[in-house]
């Protein structure tokens, strides 16, 4: 098997390399091999663990709420933009009853009425598998 070093020159002179010729050597029985270097190619060693700079941590509970707070602060601000936007009156009837709102503060009231009423049924549902769970351990 040859390796790239055993393509290299092999009529180099002694002098060429930097060593003296020996006068005691003929010049054609000249050392025909370049001198053995160490090996830089080969890669440094991979570490089998990362540094501790390198660790990555675990999200916790309060930095999951700290990106719903955000999330919470632009949505109120799109919300808000909104209703600056959408101030034009309208009147709104409902059981009977007669009203004048601004038509962003209306559309704001409908959304919260919506919000509620899926969260009553979501936690109706909670309450619900939380019995049955609670009787299937007994």
């Amino acid at each position: 098997m040859s390796t790239p070093r055993d393509d290299r020159a092999t009529d180099l002179h002694p002098t060429d390399l930097g060593v003296p010729a020996d006068p005691s050597t003929p010049a054609d029985e000249s050392v025909t091999h370049p001198p053995v270097l160490p090996d830089t190619t080969d890669p440094a060693p991979v570490p089998t663990q990362p540094p501790a700079s390198h660790v990555k941590l675990k999200p916790t509970r309060i930095s999951g709420t700290w990106v719903a707070v955000i999330i919470a602060i632009f949505v109120l601000i799109f919300l808000l933009v909104f209703i600056l936007q959408n101030l034009a009156g309208v009147t709104i009837h409902f059981l009977g009853g007669a009203f004048t709102l601004p038509l962003g503060v209306a559309l704001l009231f409908a959304a919260i009425g919506g919000a509620l009423l899926v969260a009553l049924v979501g936690a109706a549902r909670i309450m619900q598998l939380r019995r049955q769970t609670k009787r299937a351990l007994r």
